[in-house]
């Protein structure tokens, strides 16, 4: 049995598709350990908690040092003997420290197809705006591997999404959880999960 902690930010709409694919059978052999958000009124907490699934809040901003942070961070995901940290709407850089510490067992969704609209600045709205502004006629997701590189990890999964005429950022990235972020994330995990990967 795989267990998985997922860290948040926000609503936690890729945590409630890796619940459902829990417990639909799309995702096998896992177990989410522990959910936790750097915001504390996360609704992704509330998600956790109606779930019955542990649930912290642990914030940088809460501690003097970034060593400081990072060793809470680790402290309440070894504590569950998680094996796979996924980032689903985490919208804090993980120091390399960090990354070297859980080296190939952290893994992120990102709204777009990397290499485009990817690095630092480019997360949540901002990387729809951006793919409306250039034009591009096909956006999607990206699961990849977390390394030092924001977001240059090895990819795992990616799925294109047609970008419409009159889209807004609110409803390219609407259509982009819906069509792809919710299905290659859950089939990552149950890749991981079932050493098909």
């Amino acid at each position: 049995m795989l267990k998985i902690t997922v860290l948040v930010s926000g609503g936690g709409t890729n945590l409630q598709a890796i619940i459902d694919a829990i417990a639909s059978g799309k995702i096998t052999n896992t177990e989410i350990v522990k959910v936790i958000s750097n915001v504390k009124n996360a609704y992704a907490l509330e998600r956790a908690k109606n779930n019955n699934i542990s649930y912290a809040y642990i914030s940088r901003k809460n501690f003097e040092t970034i060593e400081d942070w990072e060793k809470a961070l680790a402290n309440e995901i070894d504590c569950c003997g998680t094996q796979l940290i996924v980032l689903a709407g985490f919208l804090s850089i993980l120091p390399e420290s960090f990354t070297t510490r859980y080296k190939n067992k952290i893994i992120n969704v990102h709204p777009a197809l990397i290499p485009s609209f990817c690095g630092p600045g480019f997360y949540g709205l901002h990387v729809h705006e951006a793919a409306l502004k250039k034009g591009v006629k096909v956006s999607g997701a990206t699961v990849h591997f977390v390394t030092e590189e924001v977001d240059g990890g090895p990819i795992i999964a990616q799925k294109a999404v047609d970008v419409l005429p009159g889209d807004t950022p609110e409803t390219l990235q609407k259509r982009i959880m819906e069509q792809a972020e919710w299905i290659i994330l859950p089939q990552a995990i149950d890749d991981i999960a079932n050493n098909r990967l």
